[in-house]
C-alpha cells in the first residue's frame, strides 16, 4: 500500500524547556519537510526563557504549528502532553535542540509498506554549532540492535537510539505514556516496552536525524543520569522477565565495578605523574607558599 495516496497526518511533538535559543533550528527543520501533511505540537514545559515568544512567531508563520503550555513536569510529562494533543496517525518526536533532515517524514512513511510495520528507525549524525559541520555519531545503529535483549544489555554500553531517529504508528502509544517519575532513561523504557511485542521494524541506514551537542544538554548532567539509572530499575521489573532481569543486574553491577576500577587507576596514574609530584613539592615549599600568599 502506498500511504502517500491518502496523505495521512503526521504529528511532530517538540517538547521544550529553557532551550529557546535552539528552537528556531528545530522548527525550521519541520517546516522544510518534503512531506507536507503534518502538525507540529510545540509543548512549552513551563520554560522561564522566551520559548513562548519564539513558538508564537512560528504559529503566525504557519497554521500547522500548534502551541501547548503546561507547568513544568519534565521531559516525559511534556511528551505525554503532546501525545494527548496529537491528531495524527503517525508520531515523530523531536527534542527542541535537535534537527530533522528534510526527507525524514517522507522516507519514514515510504518505509511503512505493510500494516504490520509499526516502527521506522533511521541512523543519525551529530553537530554542535551548525548542521553544515556534522560529526560522526556516538554509535552506528545496526539492524541487530533492534531486539529486546540487545536493548536491555547494549543500551548505554554499545548504543543508544535517539528518540527522533524513530517514526511510529500512533497506535503503539494506545497503552503507553512516558514514565513521569524518570528524569533520565525514559527513552530506554519506551524502547524496551515497544520491543516487548517484537514489532516489525524498518531500518533506514541513512542519517535522517541530527543530534545536537551542547553543554546544557540533559545527557551532560551525570548526577541526573546516575539517579535515573537507579530509578529505572523499578520500571524494568515490570517489563523484563525475571531471568533476564537477574542477568541484567549482575551485568550492570559488573560494568559499574569496572568503571570504578578504571577511575581508581586513572587517579593513581595522575598522582604518580611528574607534574603532580612537582606540584606537591611546590605546595610543601614554605618559601613559595609565603610569596604566593603575599601576592594574593
Amino acid at each position: 500500500m502506498n500511504y502517500f495516496m491518502n496523505k495521512p497526518l503526521v504529528s511532530v511533538i517538540v517538547p521544550c524547556y529553557n532551550q529557546a535559543q535552539f528552537l528556531d533550528d528545530a522548527l525550521q527543520s519541520v517546516l522544510a519537510q518534503t512531506y507536507t501533511n503534518w502538525e507540529c505540537i510545540i509543548v512549552n514545559d513551563g520554560s522561564p526563557d522566551d520559548t513562548e515568544e519564539v513558538a508564537k512567531r512560528w504559529l503566525a508563520k504557519d497554521a500547522r504549528f500548534q502551541y501547548v503550555y503546561k507547568e513544568n513536569g519534565g521531559l516525559s510529562s511534556a511528551r505525554n502532553a503532546g501525545l494527548d494533543f496529537a491528531k495524527g496517525a503517525y508520531i515523530q518526536f523531536l527534542d527542541s535542540d535537535d534537527y530533522l533532515v528534510k526527507t525524514k517524514l517522507e522516507l519514514s512513511l515510504e518505509g511503512l509498506q505493510e500494516e504490520t510495520d509499526t516502527i521506522v528507525i533511521s541512523n543519525f549524525n551529530m553537530f554542535s554549532e551548525s548542521i553544515n559541520d556534522l560529526q560522526n555519531p556516538f554509535c552506528n545503529l545496526k539492524t541487530e540492535n533492534f531486539n529486546f535483549r540487545s536493548l536491555l544489555f547494549g543500551w548505554d554500553y554499545e548504543f543508544n537510539i535517539p528518540i527522533h531517529c524513530g517514526f511510529f504508528r500512533k497506535k503503539i502509544f494506545d497503552d503507553f505514556r512516558f514514565p513521569e517519575d524518570l528524569k533520565a532513561k525514559e527513552d530506554w523504557i519506551f524502547w524496551m516496552v515497544s520491543f516487548q511485542v517484537e514489532p516489525n521494524v524498518i531500518f533506514i541506514d541513512q542519517s535522517l536525524a541530527y543530534y545536537r551537542i551542547h553543554k546544557t544538554s540533559m545527557t551532560k548532567d551525570l548526577k541526573l543520569m546516575e539517579a535515573g539509572s537507579l530509578l529505572v530499575i523499578n520500571h524494568l521489573k515490570k517489563i523484563v522477565p525475571p531471568e533476564y532481569l537477574t542477568d541484567y543486574l549482575c551485568f550492570a553491577l559488573e560494568k559499574k565495578q569496572s568503571q570504578i576500577t578504571n577511575l581508581k587507576l586513572s587517579l593513581a596514574n595522575i598522582k604518580n605523574s611528574r607534574g603532580f609530584l612537582l606540584l606537591e613539592k611546590i605546595k610543601k615549599n614554605k618559601v613559595v607558599n609565603f610569596l604566593f600568599n603575599k601576592l594574593k
